[in-house]
């Protein structure tokens, strides 16, 4: 995986080099933070245990979210997969930190403002018709203004949040640090804990400089566009004559959260349809595109008045190489539709991510008691608890690393899955008749790519 531009002029914005003053720092400002909630924690755990209760899990969560929304942006990122990830972490925790998304606590409009100036060398007043100081959003990165061009047409306006970049560096440089320690464990080694603070700081870096995520908008869009699912999503429009680094100006597109079910079927949109077109246009860009949207958090998939997909925020993006997009096909076909397990450990092996394979025979018994729930459960009643253990398992026999952009894929699944639990929990997803068409597309292209392979060797 890797995240990319077309941006390489020397402007762009960087995470800046940490001095070991301020990792220090840093560090002791987060565990002052960090003790401030634990100690929150036990004065609410020790008045409810005085009084005969049971610890309250929502104040539990609240307490972890304030804590999280005082460490800063790094943490309110690392926040947002909390929020669209019920299956992994609890209900309660996942809608407490729903606020992170958009709901951080706004800059000062006047620091705001000079950034504009800064970036555009004009206020927003005189470059815009009509400009509001209050944010519809706000996040870790940036926060969202509404404005109107001199020809009427509606904006948003995407301003990032002053000297950001030097408030992540430090953080960055303490996530690394503790993801070493943490590979120490089954599921660090896992998950490649470090590789993941890596990319999760490329990530980051990527995020500073907003041409980068225009480039990457339109490039998504492309990959689909002229597919079988380019009519079933969009992006906005950017306006380049007002796009910077720190500024990014797009079409304003009136559409609801894909996660607000009571809104999307007041609408009456289908919750099957939307799902469908989601897992699909996902599939698509990843293996045929090459490239895909690294942050389908729910504040950027929303649903306009057509049913049309509305993806928004592609500061974060993945590529397959062409290689990468061939083992992952045959992976799938192995997994899902051939049940061939043996195959699926040796696609597994070239991806680098088993470290310790041992016998393709013995892998492939513990790889089928990970895979098996994918095609023959419900997804909503799927236990991705049991599956989490399980992959532990798998990792602890075999020193298991998953690819980075493997990782990355598998964070975008996890918000998929809430929308699916919310709209479709009944449905199906390889039991779709068009998602099973899908899917035996990919069997025919990695059958190919068997055939050309074994020509290629004889």
């Amino acid at each position: 995986m890797t995240i990319h531009s077309s941006v390489d002029d020397g402007r762009r914005a960087r995470l800046k080099p940490v001095t070991p003053v301020a990792e220090i720092t840093r560090f002791g400002a987060t565990t002052a933070h960090a003790a401030a909630g634990v100690g929150r924690f036990v004065v609410h755990t020790v008045g409810d245990a005085l009084q005969g209760r049971a610890p309250n899990a929502k104040r539990v969560a609240h307490e972890i979210r304030t804590t999280f929304e005082h460490l800063g942006p790094t943490y309110v990122k690392l926040g947002q997969l909390i929020a669209s990830s019920p299956g992994v972490f609890t209900e309660t925790l996942s809608s407490e930190f729903e606020s992170l998304l958009d709901r951080v606590p706004a800059a000062d409009s006047a620091v705001v403002r000079d950034v504009f100036i800064a970036e555009l060398g004009a206020p927003p007043e005189e470059i815009f018709a009509s400009f509001d100081t209050t944010p519809i959003a706000s996040a870790s990165i940036a926060q969202v203004h509404t404005a109107t061009l001199h020809d009427g047409e509606e904006v948003v306006v995407k301003i990032q949040r002053p000297g950001i970049s030097e408030r992540l560096a430090p953080d960055v440089a303490i996530l690394e640090r503790v993801a070493g320690l943490a590979e120490i464990s089954e599921y660090g080694r896992m998950l490649s804990a470090r590789h993941v603070v890596e990319d999760f700081a490329t990530g980051l870096d990527a995020e500073l400089d907003f041409r980068i995520e225009a480039d990457a908008m339109r490039e998504w869009y492309e990959c689909l566009r002229d597919g079988p699912f380019g009519d079933r999503v969009r992006v906005p429009t950017v306006y380049d004559e007002f796009t910077t680094s720190r500024v990014l100006t797009m079409e304003r597109i009136h559409a609801v959260r894909i996660d607000d079910a009571a809104a999307v079927r007041a609408a009456g949109h289908d919750g099957v349809a939307l799902c469908r077109n989601l897992l699909l246009s996902l599939l698509e860009s990843a293996f045929h595109g090459g490239l895909f949207h690294g942050d389908l958090h729910a504040g950027n998939v929303l649903v306009d008045a057509e049913g049309t997909l509305v993806l928004l925020d592609f500061g974060i993006v993945g590529r397959f190489t062409p290689r990468t997009r061939r083992i992952l096909r045959q992976l799938v076909v192995d997994l899902i539709v051939r049940g061939d397990y043996e195959s699926a450990g040796r696609a597994i092996f070239l991806l680098g991510a088993v470290h310790r394979p041992g016998s393709t025979s013995g892998s492939a018994a513990d790889i089928e008691k990970v895979a098996a729930p994918l095609s023959t459960t419900d997804l909503g009643s799927m236990s991705y608890t049991d599956l989490g253990r399980q992959l532990a398992a798998v990792a602890k026999a075999y020193d298991a690393r998953l690819p980075r952009e493997l990782v990355l894929v598998g964070k975008q699944l996890l918000y998929v899955e809430k929308y699916m639990k919310l709209l479709a929990p009944r449905w199906k997803a390889m039991a779709d008749k068009e998602i099973y068409g899908y899917m035996a597309g990919i069997l025919k292209e990695a059958e190919r790519d068997r055939r050309a392979e074994k020509s290629s060797q004889g």
